[in-house]
């Protein structure tokens, strides 16, 4: 079910993104849409992958003097350069 929205944007924006969407065959309510399906679906698996993150902190013990970020450039050295 469709819904009607009222935004304030500046006109020259407004502008630019209407000729955007024609050259695209689009109309901009369809650009907005999509945009707003992206942004609320990244914000849902962001609290979601979030989650699962809170809820594995702790499990593991490391040492106070490890460096994730050394052993992170290591490997990625290794997958690049054998």
């Amino acid at each position: 079910m469709n819904k009607k929205l009222t935004l304030t944007i500046e006109e020259d924006i407004v502008e630019e993104a209407k000729k955007v969407a024609s050259s695209k065959g689009r109309s901009l309510s369809s650009m907005v849409e999509d945009y707003l399906r992206v942004i609320t679906k990244n914000e849902t698996e962001t609290k979601t992958s979030s989650g699962r993150v809170k809820k594995l902190k702790g499990i593991l013990k490391v040492d106070s003097d490890f460096d994730y970020q050394k052993i992170l450039k290591e490997e990625i050295n290794k997958k690049h350069h054998g």
